[in-house]
């Protein structure tokens, strides 16, 4: 199984929203979503959980991609627009720090029209456990 395969099946919540890894490479995955009725929120946009998660996703693949069960720590996300109904949104992971221990990451999150709502940063904690895979895509 691959790891994009592992985290699209194993991620449970991420999946129940919509949420699914696209692309996994050395040092960079993206996410996407199309926002549904369901993700709406009471002033009828995404609400912002929606992108957190999806931002997690591809911070997940790149913090575990190097083998090692990586979990995040801190996280801190900035919302700048607003995703719409039947909006695309690709979550954009890079690793900045690939630190033995405290890996780190920028996230962009934009729509299908290229414009930037959300950036988010992670920081994750490697554990001395394996995470077991065949390949990244």
């Amino acid at each position: 199984m691959t790891l994009l395969e592992k985290l699209n099946t194993e991620d449970h919540f991420a999946a129940s929203i919509g949420a699914q890894l696209i692309h996994v490479a050395p040092g960079v995955a993206r996410a996407q979503l199309t926002v549904t009725e369901r993700h709406l929120n009471g002033g009828g946009v995404c609400q912002g959980g929606v992108l957190y998660t999806l931002a997690d996703l591809a911070f997940a693949a790149v913090a575990n991609s190097h083998g090692i069960l990586t979990l995040g720590i801190s996280n801190t996300i900035t919302f700048m627009k607003s995703g719409q109904l039947g909006d695309t949104l690709t979550a954009e992971c890079r690793e900045v720090l690939d630190h033995r221990k405290l890996p780190y990451c920028d996230i962009h999150i934009t729509n299908q029209k290229g414009e930037l709502l959300a950036t988010m940063t992670g920081l994750a904690y490697r554990l001395n456990r394996d995470f077991e895979y065949d390949q990244l895509m």
